[in-house]
């Protein structure tokens, strides 16, 4: 056998054990978690009959009282991008490689990035309702601090996909490191920096429908007490307006971004 049929014969073998392992993997999964393919099949009626009989249709004489809330969510929203836009700003400047004064300091700004970024905005409203209570500030504080993360890290690495040439040509000049940082730097870093801040915003109206719903405001709030108190069409109202801020806020931060990059 020739050597080309002998690492053809290799990759199918690599190949199949590695079906056999996901599927393994999947059964093992399924079997752990109580999955039951039958008793998914029997909840199916009754979760269509729930939607379009307790549900359907939505009260719409309802939207009145549930357009404050939403706008809560995309004021909160909003202004948990920019100020989480404005940290990151600052931090990422110490996370990227090529503009960190030091390894050490790009190692801890990562570091707390990564923290702030595994933690979902869901549990730093679980947190600081302890400390602040029910409301806005708590939603907004957690989607500051989720983003904060996420965006250090993206504009870091947006930084660092720069083009290297005027910096060293700054550099050459004399220039020092604020220097290099305001005239190489972020003229470059801007467009893909308020691309990815653009982006969060997208993100954080989904994620305050969903934090609102554990205390931190806005429509999700409002939708958790339609639910709670059985006023099913009225949270279906409440589920199409999330639909369509999701949809709008998506439809127009894409243009932007596809304008900007």
């Amino acid at each position: 056998m020739n050597q080309p049929n002998i690492i053809k014969r290799q990759k199918n073998v690599q190949l199949l054990l590695l079906f056999a392992f996901i599927l393994g993997l999947t059964v093992w999964s399924m079997w752990d978690i109580g999955f039951d393919v039958i008793s998914l099949a029997k909840g199916i009626g009754e979760t269509f009959r729930f939607i379009f009989v307790d549900m359907f249709p939505p009260d719409l004489s309802s939207i009145l009282s549930l357009l404050q809330p939403a706008l809560d969510t995309i004021y909160m929203s909003f202004v948990a991008m920019l100020i989480a836009a404005v940290f990151a700003f600052i931090l990422s400047f110490f996370g990227a490689y090529n503009t960190t004064p030091h390894p050490m300091v790009q190692t801890i700004v990562r570091g707390v990035a990564s923290f702030l970024q595994s933690i979902p905005a869901l549990v730093w409203v679980l947190l600081l309702v302890a400390s602040y209570g029910l409301g806005l500030i708590v939603g907004t504080i957690a989607l500051v601090l989720s983003g904060t993360g996420l965006l250090t890290r993206s504009f870091s690495e947006v930084i660092e996909e720069i083009d290297h040439g005027q910096v060293e040509a700054i550099r050459a000049a004399g220039g020092n490191w604020f220097q290099v940082i305001g005239q190489a730097v972020v003229p470059q870093a801007i467009p893909g920096m308020v691309g990815w801040a653009l982006y969060k915003f997208d993100l954080n109206i989904r994620e305050a429908a969903v934090i609102g719903m554990v205390g931190g405001g806005g429509i999700g709030f409002a939708m958790q007490k339609s639910l709670k108190l059985f006023q099913y069409k009225e949270a279906c109202t409440a589920i199409i307006i999330i639909f369509i801020l999701v949809s709008g806020i998506e439809f127009i931060t894409s243009k932007v971004r596809a304008r900007l990059l």
